[in-house]
């Protein structure tokens, strides 16, 4: 088994989670069982309330039996000092959360927005999709 490792859930992963019994809930429910530890804040746990309740209302007992198994941390009022070229405003917050959380890395589906850092580091935070995650904590043998 590799080491533990702590790992930041943006706002889209809380939501495909808790909208469908799929791939993404498996993925989390994997990482759990592996040891590793999943963490967000009130800043990405409110984004994925109003999207649940705007799209997918019936599946907010799910979310929030799926935050019962990370840890939750306020909103950080942590911020990043410097501007990251190309990613909008209402997104940084989430990558000074996962710092400020001690994350390793911050797992996001939002390939609009974040997309173009997959695999790249920001702020000491490594920034990846669900299926690189996989395949980096469950390769294929």
């Amino acid at each position: 088994m590799t080491r533990a490792v702590r790992i930041f859930l943006d706002a889209n992963i809380l939501f495909s989670a808790a909208k469908s019994d799929g791939p993404i809930r498996a993925l989390i429910e994997r990482l759990l069982d592996a040891g590793h530890e999943c963490r967000v804040d009130g800043y990405v746990i409110d984004e994925a309330r109003r999207n649940i309740s705007a799209k997918a209302a019936s599946q907010m007992q799910s979310l929030d039996a799926l935050l019962s198994r990370v840890h939750v941390a306020a909103t950080s009022p942590a911020t990043l000092g410097a501007d990251i070229e190309g990613l909008p405003e209402k997104d940084r917050p989430v990558v000074a959360a996962a710092k400020a959380l001690s994350c390793e890395i911050l797992v996001t589906g939002d390939r609009t927005h974040f997309g173009r850092f997959y695999g790249r580091f920001l702020h000491g935070v490594r920034i990846q999709s669900p299926r690189s995650l996989y395949d980096h904590f469950f390769p294929k043998r």
